[in-house]
């Protein structure tokens, strides 16, 4: 089976044209790896499950945004799911100026007019708006992750955070943040513990 008719059965609502495209920026990604180390995984099937597949367990969970991926890195989970979701307005924010630029060029190439990079440390980041959903694959501590971010989330809004096992010391380290919902993640043929941790202000 390849890897657009894998894409397909995984995630059937997406278009022949989103996974054309979703398979394009992992090409693109694997080229500009080589000289720019954007991520340590190279092997393209493993990109394929523990990047882009990884990326898109986050869909049903995002509503309707706008939404903000934190430490974005290559632009993951941000730039997947601005290819699945056109109608989600996507920031990808990231502190390293050559991931800023892959993934400008990435958003040109694939033509999402609904994502806008920013190069910058979160903790200087001042948008006009706050976003209803802060989404991070990097952070690897809750508290850091809510702590940095708090100024960013809108009233109303939440954290969604990708982890490994489920982190219940970081979970009962939280302040005036309550954890709303623990889901297990499951990414075909990723085979590892992945959970969303959803949090919200308490």
């Amino acid at each position: 089976m390849s890897l657009q008719e894998r894409l397909f059965v995984a995630h059937p609502d997406l278009t022949p044209a989103q996974c054309t495209d979703l398979l394009r920026y992992l090409d693109l990604m694997r080229k500009w790896n080589r000289t720019y180390n954007l991520t340590a995984i190279s092997d393209p099937a493993q990109m394929f499950t523990h990047h882009l597949l990884d990326s898109l367990t986050l869909l049903p969970h995002v509503g309707v945004g706008p939404l903000l991926d934190v430490g974005s890195g290559a632009g993951l989970p941000g730039i997947p799911l601005a290819v699945a979701r056109p109608d989600l307005a996507v920031t990808t924010l990231d502190a390293s100026q050559k991931k800023c630029g892959f993934m400008q060029q990435a958003a040109i190439d694939l033509k999402l007019l609904n994502l806008r990079v920013v190069h910058g440390r979160v903790e200087d980041f001042q948008p006009e708006n706050g976003y209803a959903v802060i989404v991070s694959r990097a952070f690897s501590d809750l508290g850091d992750f809510v702590r940095l971010t708090r100024h960013l989330l809108a009233p109303g809004g939440r954290w969604l955070a990708m982890k490994g096992a489920y982190p219940r010391a970081e979970v009962e380290q939280l302040k005036e943040v309550r954890v709303v919902e623990n889901i297990e993640l499951h990414a075909p043929g990723l085979d590892a513990e992945r959970c969303l941790v959803i949090m919200e202000r308490t």
